[in-house]
């Protein structure tokens, strides 16, 4: 069932510490759960027709959208701000936090910028 696989995928995440596709599964799921509740039944994995509609609207509108940040580069940055601010742990996320945001605008995740500085900072990552 679709909402199985859903959920399964969210826990995945979960334990992956994935915490931008946790959020977006938790919402599809929720969402699923009220669309079925809403239908009174179970709901299908049918309608590949539209599925195949919507997957093309969104490659038209992705090329509109910025690129995302290679993570081996978000990486680097992060080694980098961690060095240049002299920061020596998560008390100090705020100073490396202020030089690598301009960098990274519209092109990463400012919840996945910070868990990596806090990761490589020595604080709890979440």
């Amino acid at each position: 069932m679709l909402i199985d696989d859903v959920q399964q995928a969210m826990f995945s995440a979960m334990k992956a510490r994935q915490a931008q596709e946790t959020a977006a599964l938790r919402l599809a799921l929720s969402a699923l759960k009220s669309a079925a509740i809403d239908a009174r039944k179970d709901l299908s994995d049918g309608r590949a027709e539209r599925a195949e509609q919507e997957a093309y609207e969104r490659s038209v509108l992705e090329r509109f959208l910025p690129a995302a940040m290679d993570p081996a580069e978000l990486s680097r940055l992060v080694e980098e701000a961690v060095a240049a601010s002299g920061a020596s742990g998560p008390k100090e996320l705020g100073k490396v936090m202020g030089r690598l945001m301009p960098q990274v605008k519209g092109r990463a995740d400012g919840n996945e910028v910070r868990r990596l500085v806090l990761e490589r900072l020595g604080g709890p990552a979440g």
